[in-house]
């Protein structure tokens, strides 16, 4: 069985300079008109109570480009500064759905540099792709071949901080979804990555520590060098190329992890774990975000999503770790150095393995009756969720015996 999905496909590619200067023009006009147009829109609703849509910001920019000052506009493809303003009303979309910030201005330093091209923007034939206001096609490397008669409906040209050039090409593809009746809790941790109900713990290649020091004799030679110095950008584009190499080797090792759970597995649980208030905590905020749990569940949204898997989250609250897989009764109290416990009921528990297991049978209950899991108290009976909805400080349960 197979099915359909949007596939986006990443290659590095390496550009003359005419392409590069080319490029490089495309993305400072798509971050000119991007933050054109957002100025517009707030300034139409902070002194009018008006709001601007895409349709307005587009004539909006049919209009600067008549302008002496934006005459540059013109030098460049219109196709990614109309998908600029179609990327700022998604993002305003958002805003009012409550599922992201306002819209921030873009940096010509900081932000991404990234260009959007629609069908009508490039040509692609014969494993050839040239670009709006080019001759010649890019010079791509294909690590992998795209799939068979598949052609590109988005192209988008990036330029990471290290100085890389890449190409992204959006195409139909279609997965095959083999199935499997395996279901697995899991429990992300720091001295393990995960822990499997099953068992087995995925050890924490610690990619950032890995390469801390590589990183801070990168970074001290920076700091050394005069401001705004040709060395100093030599020097930066050091720390950013140590920086990619984590990042590429932490995102290689979790596609592949997650690629080997869904194919197993039919039905995943995991933790709904809030990262950005964990990485409050100044002591472990540098091994959480190399642990990178976010994108961890990210890279497995969509991946369940293909292949047609379940994946259900359990509460936050739910007390994982201190609840008997064996018997069901809550332990009063298990600092975070106890690795190992031994509930009263006799039954002898790997902290991470024990956890991954109540996970598991909080998440089949919600997907079985739409409730969780929650330890066999009296408070239990008077009709609240199965979900622990306390905090935590003030919920140590009822002792095992």
């Amino acid at each position: 069985m197979t099915k359909a999905v949007k596939r986006a496909f990443k290659y590095r590619f390496y550009p003359t300079g005419g392409q590069a200067a080319e490029l490089a023009r495309t993305f400072g006009c798509v971050r000119k008109v991007y933050n054109l147009a957002l100025a517009a829109r707030t300034e139409a609703w902070t002194l009018r109570q008006e709001r601007i849509n895409y349709n307005t910001t587009s004539a909006m920019l049919t209009g600067w480009k008549k302008t002496d000052e934006l005459a540059f506009l013109n030098d460049v493809s219109s196709v990614p500064l109309q998908q600029a303003l179609r990327h700022l009303q998604t993002g305003f979309t958002n805003f009012f759905a409550g599922r992201a910030r306002y819209p921030r201005f873009k940096s010509r330093k900081k932000s991404r540099k990234s260009a959007e091209y629609t069908t009508s923007a490039f040509r692609y034939r014969d494993g050839r792709l040239t670009l709006a206001k080019m001759t010649a096609p890019l010079d791509i490397v294909w690590s992998r071949p795209l799939p068979d008669g598949a052609t590109p409906s988005t192209v988008t040209v990036s330029q990471d901080s290290a100085g890389r050039w890449f190409v992204s090409l959006l195409c139909d593809d279609r997965v095959n979804v083999a199935p499997t009746s395996g279901a697995v809790g899991i429990d992300a941790g720091l001295d393990s990555l995960l822990t499997l109900s099953t068992g087995e713990k995925v050890v924490n290649p610690r990619y950032e520590r890995a390469d801390r020091a590589r990183l801070a004799r990168a970074q001290r030679a920076l700091a050394r060098k005069e401001k705004d110095s040709h060395n100093r950008a030599k020097a930066r584009l050091k720390v950013a190329r140590v920086h990619a190499r984590i990042t590429d080797r932490r995102r290689d090792h979790l596609h592949k992890l997650t690629t080997r759970l869904v194919r197993d597995n039919q039905t995943i649980v995991i933790e709904d774990l809030t990262v950005r208030n964990m990485v409050t905590n100044h002591t472990l905020a540098r091994a959480i975000s190399d642990a990178a749990w976010r994108q961890f569940r990210t890279i497995l949204e969509y991946k369940t999503n293909w292949y047609g898997r379940d994946l259900i989250t359990v509460d936050r609250w739910f007390p994982s770790s201190k609840l008997c897989s064996a018997c069901g009764k809550l332990a009063e109290k298990l600092p975070l150095n106890v690795r190992t416990w031994t509930c009263r009921c006799g039954a002898a528990h790997d902290r991470d393995v024990n956890a991954a297991r109540n996970i598991l049978a909080a998440g089949l209950a919600v997907s079985a009756c739409g409730a969780g899991v929650r330890p066999q108290r009296e408070s239990s009976r008077t009709g609240r969720p199965a979900m622990k909805q306390e905090n935590p400080r003030a919920t140590t349960g009822t002792p095992a015996h």
